[in-house]
This record gives structure tokens, C-alpha cells and sequence, in this order.
């Protein structure tokens, strides 16, 4: 029985469309100096994508999942994925229309933490240990660099997924063993007592963190001044390199609780946050990471945690990776953080106060999921957008954006989709899936797709380790349980399936995406929009061209009569059927089928050398 077998892919694209479906041509190549905004990127998590190598399921460590991390039925634990994996999976990320693979981090971490009966691997890759070595898990650094050179003998770039917020939870507090102390406060821990302003004096000359300079942080000698640190005498040589072994240089002031100063200051779910204001940290981190980009020439990093570091950290550490990256011959070096908030202004901030060229656009993932899946007005789409200029750089700033509709740490799509619209059948779930990839993909901004999307995954409950599906066959019965999009199999079965109804759909996005310059590095201009489920039109516009998006969240046909330029008078249609003229100049009518989406492109007065304002 096909995959599929629910909705037939042959009649996919006249359901949504009205046309004829075609497979998708084998992806075209960007030339290697293509800008950010030109990505396609696509996420993976190895341990759950591929198993290319059983050998290396446990690590290389003995014992029980307690000490090896192996355990492919548990959600919380190792499952065998790894970059060997990975490397023979290219054809799949390719033919899906990807120009660039982002992995989860693949240093070493450390392989379990937590008490006894509440452990949790270190699977993800964000609780690192070694910051220079590859986690045994997924391979060693000969095969990283395998991955890179494959990758780009595709013309694939490559992203690499870095921490600098905090190491693994090595260190610990006499006070509050073994983890869970409360965050205590500058104003009551002062850095120049010890365990509190009664204290007896400590640190003398320290003028606290906002004095950056190697002369003040010399002064710092003693770090008992909320807590008492040390590191269990089993794990005094742990962390790589040497110097992040040493508690000076760490916060050590308890849990965060996210808010005021414990936001950068705290400890992230116990993880050991490290103390980036000092110059020894920024300028031990510039060469951790400047070593990455010399020995692997990757293309650009994605920052996790990014907005509980100081800003001026980034703003040197920033310039400095992309001199590095000049160097080292890779060009247009992508940097993107992320800052997981849906307001524009907080996201915008991160971009002009710490000097991040870009950040994920969680603002447009929970407009886009409110839109789509939980019927909300499509206006909220433009309020995204209408705030582009808050961004260093404004709207030409935005579409570098990197834009996603799901991740490792959020719902996936399908679940909200299925559970906001509980009385759809499955071709309108698909529909629905469809037309988030579809905005995803012409609006502006770099988009991400995360892996098994494509495949229909759906996610298990609300928790970031329920949306980590296995893409090769799965052992964890409750991901098995789910109810895919698209299909009638499961994920007990590998999910490599190239007919699949969203595969095929994104790749001819993809494939238009690349093939339309205006969709990539296009200005983009809201036309239409409505105060409930509808119709939302955006043009994009580039040397003369103009290229029409009009989606629709309504579960009936829409038409509408929209603003375009004045040249833009003979028109055809790119997905879906398009009107072959203006009504006059300037004015445009556009239909939508029902959950649907049309791309029409104006081929009229097109002026090659001409870019408009």
C-alpha cells in the first residue's frame, strides 16, 4: 500500500491548484557566492535523521543507557543517527530543493545529566562538552569534514549550530546540591562579598561586569560570591578547552527564572552559564569558533540562546567570525541567532543593540501558524510585516531573516493544525500544510524547513523532545502512534519517501523559489489582507518585475481586486491560474481556490536595469 495512499500525488496539484501536477526537475545550483537571502536551508537533528552507522550507536562507551546514552525506544535518549547518515541522505535534502543543511550541534557533549531516574542525553547537542571535537555519537571530525566536502560538492552550504551561552551542567553549588538553586541577584550577592552584603570582602578593585577589560576581570579571583562552585574531582579536566574548566568563569548565581538580569546571568535549566562579559571568554570562544571555520570552511552559524548573552559579546564576536570567514575564502558568511519571542521589536533589538545580522523570525512563525491553523485574520500577517523597518538594516535587513513554520524546540505545524481544526478531513489538513509552506516560501526572509515536515510529521505532546521524530525507522512507540499528514504510514517505517504530497509540493516551491529572483532578494509590498480567514496578497518586486502571492485561509474560493504596479499590465501564472491582464493599470484581480495558494508574475514594462524604490 502506497505511503500516500490517502491522497493521491498525481492529483495533488489540481487539487490545490487546478493544474496538472509534474515531478520536480532535479534542483538547480546556486554559484558559491550567493547571497544569504538566496538559502533554502533544511534543519536536522542527526541522531534522528539517519542511522548510517550502527557501530557507533552507543558511542563508544559501555554499560546501560545510563552511560552510554543508547536507548532508541525513549524519546529522551540517543537513537543512532549520525553524520554518516547524513552524507547518504543528500540526495533526498537535495532533491527536496535545499541549498544549505543546518545540524543541531555536533560537539561533544556530555552523554546524560540529571538525578538518578530523571536522566536525559544529550542527544540535541546543546549541552557541550568539548567545543573541538565531534561528539562520538555521530562520528568524529574526518567524517564532519566529509560531511562539509560532500556537501559542498553539491553546492549545499553548510551551518553550523553553536553554544556560547552556557557549557553542560558540570559545576556545582555546596549550598543546593546537586542542582536547582535559586537565582541570587547582583544587588543581594554583590561580586565584592561573599554570600551576600554582609559577607567579608572579596574580589577587591572588581567594578563589576560592565568594566570589559582584561584588568578588572584579573580582579575577579574568587567566584563564592552568591554560591559556593566547585567541580566534582572526577570532572576537573571535562570541558575542552582547558580554560572552561575553571568556575571564574562562570556566573554561578543559580536558575534563571528568564526575566531581568537572570535572563543573561542565570543558569539555563542547570546548564553552566558562562560568564561572556570577561575578554579571556570572548576571546577563548573567537578561537573555539574560528578554528570551525578554518578547519571545515563552513558557511555561516546559527546561535543558540543567543539573546541571554551580553551584547557586547556579539558585537565583537560577530566582526571577528566574519573576518575569520574572509580568511578563510568562504563568502557571505551567514550569521543568524536565535531569540525565541514573537515581537517584531524584541527580535528587531537583538539586531541593532547586539549587532546580530540576523535572527530566526519567530514572529512570522506564530503569525503563519495562527493563520493557517487556527483560523485567525490574515492581517496579522501583515502586522509582521509592516514592522520590517524595525530591524538594523530595515526592510532589506529583513530578508535575511530565517524564517520557519516548526523547529526542534516548537509544535510542529501538523499538530497544530490537526488539533485547531478537529472536525477536517485529511485533504484539508494537507491543504492547510500546503499553504504554510507556500507562504513560507515566497515571503521574504531565508526559510528553514525542519526535517520530516515534508513527510507529514505531526509531533506528540508540548514538549521540545516530542517534535524529534525519527526519520529512519522509529522505535519510540509514542511517535509511532501519531497520525501523519498526507499519508497513511507511520514513522515505525523509514520516512524517506520522495512521492510523499508535501515533498513533492515544497520541492516545485523550491524549485519556483530558485527560479524567480524576486522571490529571494524581491522588496515585498502587502496588498491585501483581511480581519478573518481569507485572502492574503503580497507582491515582491525586483529590477521591474513584480511576481503576485495571494493565499487563502477560507474555506471557500476568493477573489479580490488588488494594487499592482502600473506597469505591471500582462500577467501569467507561475502555480495556479492567474488573470492574463490588468483590469487597468494598477489594479489586478486575483482568485484563490479554497485553502489554496496562486503565484501570477506580470510580464509587462519589464525594465531589466531598473530596481524600484
Amino acid at each position: 500500500m502506497p505511503r500516500h495512499s490517502l491522497i493521491a500525488p498525481l492529483a495533488l496539484s489540481a487539487l490545490l491548484l487546478g493544474t496538472s501536477a509534474v515531478a520536480a526537475p532535479a534542483p538547480a545550483r546556486f554559484p558559491a557566492d550567493r547571497l544569504p537571502e538566496d538559502e533554502i536551508i533544511y534543519l536536522v537533528m542527526p541522531d534522528r535523521f539517519e542511522n548510517g552507522d550502527p557501530a557507533n550507536d552507543r558511542g563508544g562507551l559501555a554499560g546501560g543507557r545510563d552511560k552510554t546514552g543508547y536507548d532508541p525506544t525513549s524519546r529522551m535518549f540517543y537513537h543512532g543517527g549520525d553524520l554518516k547518515g547524513v552524507i547518504d541522505r543528500l540526495d533526498y535534502i537535495q532533491g527536496l530543493g535545499a541549498t544549505a543543511i543546518w545540524l543541531t550541534p555536533v560537539f561533544t557533549n556530555q552523554t546524560v545529566q540529571y538525578e538518578p531516574g530523571r536522566e536525559i542525553a544529550g542527544y540535541h547537542g546543546y549541552w557541550p562538552l568539548n567545543f573541538l571535537d565531534v561528539d562520538r555519537h555521530l562520528g568524529d571530525r574526518a567524517l564532519y569534514k566529509a560531511f562539509v566536502d560532500a556537501a559542498h560538492a553539491r553546492g549545499l552550504k553548510v551551518y553550523l549550530d553553536i553554544v556560547v551561552n552556557h557549557t553542560a551542567d558540570i559545576i556545582q553549588y555546596r549550598e543546593c546540591r546537586p542542582r536547582g538553586c535559586l537565582y541570587r541577584s547582583q544587588a543581594d550577592y554583590p561580586y565584592s562579598r561573599r554570600g551576600g552584603v554582609r559577607g567579608e570582602p572579596i574580589n577587591d578593585g572588581f567594578t563589576g561586569l560592565s568594566g570589559q577589560t582584561p584588568g578588572n576581570f584579573k580582579r575577579l579571583t574568587r567566584s563564592d560570591y552568591a554560591y559556593t562552585p566547585y567541580v566534582p574531582e572526577a570532572d576537573r579536566a571535562a570541558k575542552q578547552p582547558a580554560w572552561l574548566n575553571d568556575p571564574r568563569f562562570y556566573h554561578n548565581r543559580g536558575e534563571s527564572t528568564f526575566e531581568g538580569e537572570s535572563s543573561q546571568l542565570g543558569d539555563f535549566a542547570g546548564l553552566d552559564d558562562v560568564m561572556t562579559e570577561d575578554p579571556r571568554v570572548l576571546a577563548g570562544f573567537i578561537d573555539i569558533y574560528g578554528r570551525w571555520i578554518d578547519d571545515f570552511r563552513v558557511d555561516g552559524f546559527r546561535i543558540d540562546t543567543a539573546r541571554h548573552v551580553n551584547p557586547e559579546f556579539w558585537r565583537a564576536f560577530v566582526p571577528a567570525m566574519q573576518k575569520r570567514a574572509v580568511a578563510a575564502g568562504v563568502t557571505n558568511f551567514h550569521i543568524f541567532g536565535e531569540v525565541m519571542n514573537d515581537d517584531p521589536a524584541i527580535l528587531a533589538r537583538h539586531t541593532r543593540v547586539d549587532g546580530l545580522p540576523a535572527v530566526n523570525d519567530f514572529a512570522f512563525h506564530k503569525a503563519i501558524v495562527d493563520v493557517v491553523a487556527r483560523n485567525k485574520p490574515t492581517a496579522e500577517l501583515g502586522e509582521v510585516f509592516d514592522k520590517d523597518a524595525l530591524y538594523e538594516g530595515g526592510p532589506a535587513a529583513a530578508r535575511r531573516l530565517v524564517t520557519l513554520i516548526g523547529n526542534h524546540d516548537v509544535l510542529r505545524l501538523g499538530r497544530t493544525v490537526r488539533s485547531a481544526n478537529p472536525q477536517a478531513d485529511e485533504a484539508e489538513l494537507l491543504k492547510r500544510t500546503i499553504l504554510a509552506n507556500a507562504l513560507l516560501l515566497t515571503a521574504r526572509g531565508v526559510p528553514a524547513l525542519y526535517y520530516g515536515d515534508e513527510q507529514g510529521f505531526t509531533g506528540v505532546g508540548d514538549g521540545d523532545h516530542d517534535s524529534r521524530e525519527d526519520m529512519f525507522a522509529s522505535q519510540v512507540a509514542s511517535y509511532n502512534a501519531n497520525r501523519l499528514i498526507g499519508t497513511s504510514a507511520t514513522t515505525a517505517s523509514s520516512s524517506f519517501d520522495p512521492s510523499h504530497p508535501l515533498y513533492r509540493e515544497i520541492a516545485e516551491l523550491t524549485r519556483l523559489r530558485r527560479q524567480e529572483p524576486a522571490l529571494r532578494r524581491g522588496d515585498q509590498i502587502t496588498r491585501y489582507e483581511t480581519k478573518g480567514p481569507g485572502l492574503f496578497v503580497f507582491s515582491r518586486r525586483l529590477d521591474g518585475e513584480e511576481v503576485l502571492v495571494a493565499v487563502n485561509t477560507a474555506a471557500e474560493p476568493r477573489t479580490a481586486q488588488v494594487q499592482v504596479e502600473t506597469a505591471s499590465t500582462d500577467w501569467r501564472g507561475l502555480r495556479g491560474q492567474c488573470a492574463a491582464s490588468a483590469l487597468a493599470p494598477g489594479a489586478y484581480a486575483v482568485s484563490a481556490p479554497a485553502f489554496g495558494y496562486v503565484v501570477c508574475k506580470s510580464t509587462g514594462a519589464v525594465r531589466p536595469n531598473a530596481r524600484l524604490p
